[in-house]
């Protein structure tokens, strides 16, 4: 029985050794433990904590900055992409209308009082009246104000 109770007490004891310690890591878990970094130096815990804050803060404002420049980017790109789209009706719509234009002058005749015509034998140029005659500026007094407006007639609508 005392063979027995030895060899029991020897299984217990490098059981509980093993138990007891988690492999190689054991010595770094207790002696980095956080809380027993906290109790000895509060200030240094404090600021551990503040500056995790702070890391996870800025994260998630980059996170959502990245994610608002994409939106706005795919809106950009959609709007740009409208934009062609609507450039390239405006041209299809020019060059139709090109054709009908055309296709109406080749088909239509000219009416009989209109007659093709030149610059060189048909018109006529006349000089501006107003270099031919010489208005005399002193003679032309200043017209009140209540005059030039009181007597005009009232345009009615829009």
């Amino acid at each position: 029985m005392v063979v027995v109770a030895k060899l029991r007490s020897a299984s217990s004891r490098s059981s509980s050794s093993y138990a007891g310690s988690s492999g190689p890591f054991h010595l770094i878990q207790r002696s980095f433990s956080s809380r027993k970094v906290a109790r000895q130096y509060p200030v240094l815990a404090g600021l551990h904590r503040a500056m995790d804050g702070a890391l996870l803060g800025v994260l998630v404002a980059v996170i959502m900055m990245s994610s608002l420049s994409l939106h706005w980017r795919n809106l950009w790109t959609t709007s740009y992409r409208q934009l062609e789209d609507t450039r390239d009706l405006i041209q299809k719509l020019k060059y139709t209308t090109a054709m009908l234009e055309q296709h109406l002058l080749k088909t239509s005749s000219l009416p009989a009082s209109m007659v093709r015509t030149n610059t060189k034998e048909h018109l006529l140029f006349i000089d501006n009246p107003n270099k031919n005659s010489e208005l005399n500026t002193s003679s032309m007094k200043p017209i009140p104000l209540h005059k030039k407006y009181g007597s005009s007639p009232v345009s009615h609508g829009y």
